[in-house]
This record gives structure tokens, sequence and C-alpha cells, in this order.
């Protein structure tokens, strides 16, 4: 049964096949016998974009995006109904991806300049090298430290540009490349996997996009795309946090906080003039034939804005519809491009021996609650999604709805490549769900913590704990709030239940899952804050 907190999104998917592949037998010396494909090594491409959420992804929800290479992914493979991630925030949530441990264990707690990614500690690419395997890694890194554990890498500074890019290089410096970043991304990506990799040795390839990070800007190919389209309104975008002190405390609106000049690109030299140099900061990158083009695009929309003087809620309904326009011509490169890396690997007899993932480093909001971006533990930036291509020998199809979490990802890929799993390792390899399997012991509840306050939009830090049918949520530092949803009638999220007669008992036992988390991972904050 799939979670209803995401009956909204998911969309009806083929009956499961049956689940036996037979065994799948991983030796010391790394070896994986997948049915009847060849008795080698499994390659791994790992494809992770920034911010893209369930809901515009089509193989999740139909009602905004056309993705049909990502739905190639799930449906040659498999698709996570209920996936998650342990901080949903875009450095800490890579940190957990490389680790297999939550935040607090590998120490990389938020995305302030203060916090740096100890790349000394251990990952799975290092432990990947030594078990013979080739590691390389392109695109968004965002750690504030540089790539170890790989063989070759090229990545781009913090956020990094979509229009003609920087990219630090192993020398250590930084070099600009002409073109637009997703497609440079996999251009960089391509050309490893064809010229520069030992085409004897298995690989690992990490391909790692800004996309659909904000400020959303579009290849200028795509800019016409979406704009004859009118988004319904989520059914909360007017969400007034009654009860929610917390929610009602951030700074992530898409009505009071979504920049006009910024995120929606709405700049006249003529009355912004004040502004003239903070906007040519965001497109001073771009070639005349690229600046071209977007002024032509971007004018007209400018100066019908400027006559409709818009205010109030006309104003945030016509602000959250270019918001999606935006982000979907983003989605758009982006699917492309995960098209031509399943189109070489398929021309090149690669598919059958390679498991492809694709997964965001969290979810994101797209008018739920009114707001953008991401940070709560509520649903929509919780949940992040996650599909499988499956190498031959896999004979699971359709969705799993085992609760899984992106500190699985490192467990899951050592264990797919033969190579042990080091005991400090905080998730857990999925690949029993891959072969059709359902532990009796899978887990029943995940632990989320979000650490990064005082910062940007305002999100007060935050821990708790979910089990598909309730959350329990603790907003702490400088606010003491409990929440609590009984996500079956309430999948929106809109009725904070902590504290109404009637809830002790679902309390009680939500609090003794917490506790039980809590002192699993050794999170040190359960001795500030002490269950009984």
């Amino acid at each position: 049964m799939i979670n209803k907190s995401y009956a909204k999104w998911v969309v009806p998917s083929a009956a499961l096949l049956a689940a036996g592949i037979g065994v799948y037998g991983l030796s010391s010396c790394q070896k994986a016998k997948a049915g009847n494909a060849a008795d080698k090594p499994l390659n791994i491409v790992y494809i992770m974009t920034d911010d893209h959420t369930a809901q515009m992804m089509s193989c999740y929800d139909t009602r905004y995006a056309h993705t049909p290479n990502l739905d190639r992914i799930a449906r040659d493979g498999v698709r996570f109904t209920n996936s998650f991630v342990a901080n949903s925030l875009s450095g800490p949530s890579r940190a957990c991806m490389l680790t297999g441990k939550h935040s607090h264990t590998n120490g990389f707690t938020d995305n302030t300049l203060c916090e740096e990614f100890d790349n000394t500690q251990p990952t799975f690419p290092k432990y990947l090298q030594k078990a013979g395997y080739q590691t390389a890694a392109f695109g968004k890194w965002h750690l504030h430290s540089l790539p170890t554990g790989f063989d070759r890498w090229e990545v781009v500074p913090d956020q990094g540009d979509y229009y003609n890019p920087d990219f630090i290089v192993e020398s250590g410096d930084t070099v600009q490349v002409h073109g637009y970043l997703t497609d440079i991304i996999t251009d960089k990506s391509l050309n490893w996997l064809e010229n520069e990799r030992d085409k004897e040795k298995p690989f690992c390839l990490l391909i790692h996009h800004k996309a659909i990070h904000r400020n959303w800007m579009p290849d200028t190919a795509h800019l016409a795309l979406y704009e004859d389209k009118t988004f319904p309104l989520p059914s909360n975008f007017y969400d007034d946090y009654e009860g929610r002190p917390a929610a009602a405390a951030q700074e992530m609106s898409i009505d009071k906080d979504m920049d006009l000049l910024y995120d929606l690109k709405i700049y006249s030299p003529d009355r912004d003039s004040r502004l003239k140099e903070r906007y040519e900061s965001y497109v001073n990158r771009m070639d005349p034939e690229q600046r071209a083009a977007w002024d032509a695009f971007y004018t007209p929309i400018v100066e019908e804005f400027d006559s409709l003087k818009l205010t109030g809620k006309a104003l945030a309904e016509w602000k959250y519809q270019r918001y999606m326009r935006d982000y979907l011509k983003v989605v758009k490169s982006l699917d492309d491009n995960v098209g031509r890396v399943l189109d070489y690997l398929e021309k090149n007899d690669l598919l059958d021996n390679t498991l492809v993932v694709y997964t965001s480093d969290q979810g994101f909001y797209m008018g739920e609650h009114g707001w953008f971006d991401k940070r709560f533990m509520y649903e929509e930036s919780f949940h992040t999604p996650l599909i499988m291509r499956l190498p031959a020998g896999f004979d699971r199809r359709g969705d799993i709805e085992e609760m899984v979490q992106n500190i699985d990802y490192a467990p899951t890929f050592l264990d797919i490549a033969g190579v042990e799993i080091p005991k400090d390792i905080q998730g857990v390899s999925l690949l029993p769900l891959l072969k059709g399997e359902h532990p009796d012991d899978w887990r029943d509840a995940l632990y989320y913590h979000f650490h990064e306050y005082p910062a940007e939009h305002a999100v007060k830090r935050h821990y708790g704990v979910s089990d598909l049918k309730h959350k329990l949520i603790h907003f702490y530092n400088d606010i003491d709030e409990w929440e609590l949803y009984d996500l079956t009638a309430d999948p929106n999220e809109m009725h904070n239940i902590y504290g109404k007669p009637g809830t002790e008992e679902v309390t009680a036992d939500m609090m003794q899952k917490l506790k039980k988390l809590q002192e699993q991972y050794d999170d040190p904050v359960r001795h500030q804050f002490p269950i009984k």
C-alpha cells in the first residue's frame, strides 16, 4: 500500500513482477553474479540533482511535469515510494550520502561557511577505490572542501552558475567552460566514460547537477516552454500556520520572500536603475547571443508585469506561476541530459552491467504551505525521489514501499560491489529490496535532524521521527514546540494534534520511537532534551 501522504503524487504502476532472481553471490574479490549476466563487477552511475522534488517527476506525479527519460529509469527498474532524507539541506544531504551517516556523526550539519566537510573521513568512493573500482565525480559538490576518493573529478565552486560556469579542476585551478551547466556536467561525465577510464575495470560515476536549484535559470533553448500553461494552486497555498509557530516563523514564502529580481528575473533598467549592478551580477556570465535571447524573452514579461500593477493575492499567484514555469524549464534540460546518459550506456552495452540511480539531495516545496525551498521535516522536503534502473539478473520491477533514507545509499553501493559494509555506517543496504525481498526486521521509523539556524530562510532547528502513519517533531534552540501529525487523516500536515485529547497513546509510542533512534544513532541532542 502506498503511503497516503504521497497518494497525491504517486501514479499507479504496473503490478510488481515476481521478485526471485536466484542466488546473488557477492564474493570477496568483488565479483557479482546476476542471473545469466557475465561474472564481473557491477558498475554504478549515481545521478543526483539539487532540489528536484517528486511532484515534478511524471513517474511520481502527472499533474505538472513530463520527464520521459526519468520515467525510463523507473519503468525499467524500481521506484521507491517512501524515500526520505536525514537532513533536508544540500551540503549535509551530500555528506550523509557519501558517508552513510547522519549529520551529527559525519560532522557536516549545515551549509554555513563555518562548516567544512572533513574530506579525510571514510566515504563509499574510497572503499570502492580500494576494491579496484575507478571513481569519478562531475558537477556540484558544495561541501566547502575538495573531493577525495575519486580518480577523476571536476566540481563547481559553491552552488555553481547555470551559464558559462567555472569548474575547480584537480590541480586546484578554476577554469571557465562555455555553455549551459547541465549540458556541460553531462559532457564531462560522458567524456570520462568514453575516453578517460580504463574499460577493463568497474567504475562508479557520480553525476551531480546544480539543477534544479534556485534561481531556476533555463537554457535559452527552453525559454518558451510552459508559457501557455496555468498551474493549479496547492490547496494549502494560503496556509495560516495556525497551531504551528515554527512554520509561521520561516522566511521562504512565495508571497513575501520570493525575490522579483533574483528569482523571477523581473528587472527594468528604467524603473530599477539602482538595481542594475545586482541584476547584471546574475546574467553577466552570458555571451552576447545568450544574453540577447534572454532579454528578448524576459523583456515582454517585465513590461506585462509593470502594466498589471499587481498586489495582494494576485501578486502572490502571479509569482507562483512564474516560479513553476521556470522550474519546469530547468527540469526539461535535466531530463534531456539523463536521456543522453541512458543512451550512451545502452549504445555501449553497459546497461546490463550497471546500476543507474537517480535521486535529489532532498525534496522541495512547489507552493505547498505557500512556500519554496526545503529544510522542514514536512513531507514535501523530507521526501525525496529515488528511482533505480537495475542490472541484468534483477527481476524486481515497480514500487518499493519500505522506508529508505539517503544514509542507505553508501552501504547499498558497497554491497552491490561486494565490499564489506563497515560497522560504523548507520544506513542499511537496499540490496535485499532490489532482490525482491521484504525483510521482517526492516526499519519501522526514520529519524530526521535539521541543524541550520539562525540562517537563510529562518527555519528553526528541529528533529523528529516518522513511521508513515504519524510524525512527531520537536522544534528547539530558541523555541520549544512539539508537533504531531496523523499522516493518514492529514497528509498535508495542516493540523498539529500534539497535546490534543485522545492522542496520548500515539504520542507515547512516537516518543519511544524517537528515543530509540536517537540512542541508536547516538545523537547528542538527546542529552539536552531527554525523553523518559
